[in-house]
């Protein structure tokens, strides 16, 4: 389901936005939903509701992406990653630390909140 929306952009936002779409072969308005999807999923930890700082307390890496960091990891060591091995590791690798981050900032809002205790040290 959508929602159509009338957005009014300022002219040197619009002009730009519409160069962007053009020379990567986009639709403006997939642009623009795309730019709003990215911006919502880096909003700050602290803004997010209960549900989804819990959510980002238990996040991990999906099993596709965890089988492949580990295949790539495997073929680094032996020193077989082509070009395109390379790249793909890298992008994994900024997901993982990406998500490790934002995990802990969830941890911290989660025992701030009361959601979570506090994680103890002792053992």
């Amino acid at each position: 389901m959508s929602e159509t929306i009338v957005l009014e952009l300022p002219d040197r936002l619009a002009h730009s936005t519409r160069e962007i779409a053009t020379r990567t072969q986009r639709r403006l308005e997939d642009l623009l939903v795309d730019w709003i999807d990215r911006t919502m999923s880096d909003l700050p930890v602290e803004a997010l509701p209960d549900s989804q700082v819990l959510a980002l307390c238990d996040s991990q890496l999906t099993n596709a992406q965890q089988e492949q960091l580990s295949r790539l990891l495997a073929h680094q060591r032996e020193g077989w990653l082509s070009g395109d091995d390379r790249r793909r590791l890298d992008e994994l690798m900024q997901v993982y630390r990406r998500g490790l981050v934002r995990k802990a900032q969830a941890i911290h809002v989660a025992v701030q909140r009361g959601l979570r205790p506090p994680l103890s040290l002792d053992r």
